[in-house]
This record gives C-alpha cells, structure tokens and sequence, in this order.
C-alpha cells in the first residue's frame, strides 16, 4: 500500500478515516466534495493534507478512494456492490470525477463502453445504495 511518499501507517489511517468520513456523509443523505474530504482527513488524522495543485497528489486521492472503496466492499458486501467513492463529487459538478468511472470498469461494474448517460445513471444507483444501506433518504425524498 505505500506510495505518494506515504508510509503504510499513514494509508491505512487514511483510508479507516476516509471510510468512516464518507459512511458519516451517507446516513445524513449528503455527498461531500475532494477538499471537504481533504480538509476533514487533515484534521482528524493530522497527517498531511493532499496538494490538489500536484498531479501526483491529485492521484494519491484517487488511490485513496479506491483503497476506501475496497476496504467497505471488503467489510459490508452488498449487492449490487457499492462504491463509497460515488459520494465525493468532482470538480463544481454534480457528478463523480472520471476516476470513479475508471475504478467502476475496472471491478466490472459499469461497462467500459459506457455513454454519459449510463455513467450518470450507474452514479445515481450508486449514491441511492449507499444511502439506503446506510439509512438516509436520498436528497429530495
């Protein structure tokens, strides 16, 4: 697990912390964003706060929530699976960020040849999941 000049303790309060942020997110209904998430991360954990400036820091968060995502598909299975991911939302949108995409094709989620639409749906199935196994309603429900 180390990387991004990280050490192996450092990921692994990381992504404890990042999991239990984003469960906190999905039983008040809410998404969160990439500097909320960054933000909260620093000051519970103290560790090192992520430079969205750098390329290689703006992937370190990206590796992050892929290791959150399989740490919760790891400790509450669920079916359809569930990606934790789906509640940061990307860049001033109302979305995912590409890399969520990517990790959804990747664990054979979401086709690869998926259209705009399909990934938009496939989002929206995601966040409804994860607030209905979490108890919240969904925003506007």
């Amino acid at each position: 697990m180390p990387g991004y000049g990280r050490a192996d303790s450092e990921w692994e309060l990381l992504v404890d912390t990042g999991r239990d942020f984003l469960v906190e997110r999905a039983r008040l209904g809410k998404v969160t964003s990439y500097t909320e998430l960054n933000v909260s991360l620093a000051r519970r954990t103290g560790c090192r706060s992520f430079d969205f400036e750098r390329a290689d820091e703006r992937a370190a968060m990206g590796h992050l929530l892929g290791l959150i995502v399989e740490r919760d598909q790891e400790s509450a299975p669920s079916d359809p699976p569930l990606m934790l991911s789906a509640l940061v939302n990307y860049l001033d949108a109302n979305d995912a960020g590409p890399g969520f995409y990517q990790l959804a094709k990747g664990l054979q989620l979401l086709p690869v040849s998926a259209s705009k639409d399909e990934k938009f749906s496939f989002w929206i199935q995601q966040m409804k999941g994860l607030y209905q196994r979490h108890g919240a309603s969904p925003p506007g429900a």
